[in-house]
C-alpha cells in the first residue's frame, strides 16, 4: 500500500508541474506503469457540445498508435464507464458483441484484448474516462485495487480539468491580443466619421433599414457608389447589434492580391506556402463573435467562392495548408460598388454565394440623389477639419453653399469631404474659402453658371445659415418637430436637440 501512495504523490506532483495537456499525458504515462501492466493507457475526454468522446494516447508499446476519432456514447467501452461512472473490467474484447465499431477498428488492428477503465470525475463536472488495454486476456481480472484506481483517477481528472481550463484563458488571452492589435491598427487607419449627418428621405430609409437589421445576425449586403458611406453604415449596423463589444475587423477585398486573399479570409499554416514563415490567422478567426466587414465583395475570384459561401453557410473553415477545422461566430457584412445580379448572369459571381449574401440588401443613394445633405455635410465636414487643423471656420460664403448643392459629386460623400478638407486648408481666415474653380468646369457643363455679383460676395454666418435650414426643414414638415417624418429627422438630430436650437435661435411656430 506505501507504494501505491507514493505513486499517487508522484501524479500529484506531475498535475502541479504541468499546465499544458501533452507535457502531462507524458508524465502520466511513465507514473502509471506502476500501477498497472499495459500495453496502451488512453484518456478518453467527452466533448460536451457533441455529446460524443475523443480519445488522447497517454503512453504505448509496440508502435500502438490509432488514429484520433469521435465516437458516440455508446459505441466504445469509454461511453459505458462515462455514463454510469463505474469502473469497468473487460476480459476478452474481442467476444464482447457491445462495441463492434471499436472493436475492428481499434481492438483487433493492434491486438488488444483486456481492458480496465475508470471514470474521470471532478466536484465540478465529468471529464472522461481513463483505459488501460493490455494484449494478454484476463489481464485485469484480478489485482486490481478499484478503490485506489478511483483515487488516481480523480487527480488525473483534476489535471485535466485544470490544463483544459488554463488552455481556454490562452484562447481567450491571444483572442484579446489580436483583437488589440488589429483595432490599434484601425484607430490609424480607420475612415473617420465622427456621426451620420443628413436628413434627406433617402438617407432616412437606409438608417430606419438599419435599426431593424442590426439586432439580428443576418448577412447585410450594402450596396452603393463608391464614396457613398457603406463602411459608415457597416458600423453603424455593428454598433448597433449585440456583437459592439467585440470587433468590427474590415477587409478590402480589391486592395489584397488575389493569391494571398485567401490567407487575409481564413489564415494559413507555417510552411504552407514559400514565405509561410509562422501561422496566420485570418480576419474570419480574429472576428470570431464581432463583426467581418467585407468591402468589394464583388472582386472575390470565383476560385474562392465556394470556401467563403462555406463559411457563411457552416460557420467553419480549415486555414490554408491545415487540416484542423476550425469553427466561428461571425456576422458578416458585405459591400459593393457592382451589380452582382449582372456578374451572375454573366457567370463572374456564383448565384448561390449571391444569395447567400442578399439576405438583406440595403441600398445607398448617391449624394446627388440627396442633394438637401449637401449643406449640412459640407457645414459638418468643415467644423470637423477645422478643429483638426486648429483652425476657426466662423462662416461660409452663400455662393460657395449654392456650388456645393448644384454640384453632382460624382464621388459621393468622401469626394466632398475632401474637398472641404482642401478650403480648410486654404482658408486663412474665419469664412471657407473654397476652390469653387475645380467645380466651375463640371457645373457649366451641367448648365448655365450661377450669377456672379460684383463686389465682396455675400457671407452668411454659421448660425443664420443653420438657422435658415431649420426653418426651411420646419415649413416643410408642416411643423411637425418630431416623428419619422418630422424636421428632427430631415435635419439629423434628436426631437430634444431640436427644440433647444429653435430656443437658440428664437424660432416659433406662426399663429
Amino acid at each position: 500500500m506505501g507504494e501505491n501512495y507514493r505513486t499517487l504523490l508522484e501524479v500529484v506532483e506531475a498535475i502541479a508541474s504541468h499546465r499544458d495537456l501533452p507535457a502531462l499525458f507524458h508524465q502520466l504515462g511513465v507514473v502509471l506503469g506502476r500501477l498497472l501492466p499495459f500495453d496502451s493507457v488512453t484518456l478518453i475526454l467527452h466533448q460536451k457540445q457533441s455529446n460524443t468522446m475523443r480519445m488522447h494516447l497517454i503512453e504505448s508499446t509496440d508502435g500502438y498508435d490509432p488514429k484520433a476519432f469521435d465516437y458516440k456514447l455508446d459505441e466504445a467501452p469509454a461511453g459505458l464507464v462515462f455514463t454510469t461512472q463505474q469502473t469497468l473490467v473487460v476480459s476478452e474484447l474481442w467476444k464482447d458483441p457491445r462495441w463492434p465499431l471499436v472493436r475492428d477498428s481499434i481492438f483487433r488492428p493492434f491486438d488488444m484484448h483486456a481492458l480496465f477503465g475508470v471514470p474521470l470525475t471532478t466536484a465540478r463536472s465529468r471529464v472522461g474516462v481513463m483505459s488501460f488495454l493490455s494484449r494478454t486476456p484476463g489481464a485485469y481480472d484480478s489485482g486490481v485495487d478499484h478503490e485506489f484506481m478511483l483515487k488516481v483517477a480523480r487527480q488525473v481528472a483534476l489535471a485535466v480539468e485544470n490544463a483544459q481550463a488554463f488552455e481556454c484563458i490562452e484562447v481567450l488571452k491571444t483572442q484579446l491580443e489580436r483583437e488589440n492589435v488589429y483595432l490599434q491598427e484601425e484607430i490609424r487607419t480607420s475612415y473617420d466619421f465622427e456621426e451620420i449627418v443628413g436628413g434627406s428621405p433617402a438617407l432616412g430609409k437606409v438608417l430606419s433599414d438599419v435599426k431593424v437589421v442590426a439586432p439580428t445576425d443576418s448577412t447585410v449586403l450594402i450596396r452603393g457608389e463608391t464614396g457613398t458611406g457603406k463602411e459608415l453604415i457597416a458600423r453603424a449596423i455593428h454598433d448597433m447589434s449585440p456583437r459592439k463589444a467585440r470587433a468590427l475587423v474590415k477587409l478590402n477585398c480589391s486592395a489584397i492580391p488575389t493569391g494571398l486573399l485567401e490567407s487575409e479570409l481564413f489564415g494559413h499554416e507555417k510552411g504552407a506556402f514559400t514565405g509561410a514563415i509562422a501561422q496566420k490567422l485570418g480576419r474570419f478567426e480574429v472576428a470570431n463573435e464581432g463583426t467581418l466587414f467585407l468591402d468589394e465583395i464583388g472582386d472575390i475570384p470565383l476560385e474562392l467562392q465556394p470556401k467563403l459561401l462555406r463559411v457563411l453557410q457552416e460557420q467553419e473553415f480549415e486555414r490554408l495548408g491545415g487540416t484542423r477545422t476550425i469553427k466561428v461566430k461571425v456576422r458578416v457584412v458585405a459591400a459593393t460598388n457592382r451589380d452582382l445580379g449582372v456578374m451572375v448572369r454573366e457567370n463572374r459571381f456564383r448565384d448561390d454565394l449571391f444569395y447567400r449574401l442578399n439576405v438583406f440588401p440595403i441600398a445607398l443613394p448617391p449624394l446627388r440623389d440627396r442633394s438637401g445633405d449637401i449643406v449640412p455635410l459640407a457645414m459638418h465636414f468643415a467644423q470637423k477639419f477645422a478643429r483638426r487643423m486648429g483652425r476657426n471656420i466662423e462662416s461660409i460664403p452663400s455662393d460657395t453653399l449654392t456650388r456645393l448643392a448644384r454640384y453632382p459629386w460624382p464621388g459621393n460623400v468622401r469626394e466632398l469631404e475632401n474637398f472641404i478638407e482642401r478650403a480648410v486648408i486654404l482658408s486663412p481666415g474665419p469664412a471657407l474659402a473654397a476652390p469653387l474653380a475645380e467645380l466651375d468646369a463640371r457645373v457649366a457643363a451641367a448648365g448655365p453658371p450661377p450669377a456672379t455679383t460684383t463686389g465682396p460676395r455675400a457671407i452668411v454666418p454659421l448660425a443664420d445659415a443653420e438657422r435658415e435650414l431649420i426653418v426651411t426643414a420646419l415649413r416643410e414638415t408642416g411643423w411637425r418637430v418630431g416623428g419619422p417624418t418630422g424636421a428632427a429627422a430631415r435635419l439629423g438630430m434628436n426631437r430634444t436637440t431640436l427644440q433647444s436650437r429653435m430656443k437658440k435661435f428664437g424660432i416659433e411656430r406662426p399663429r
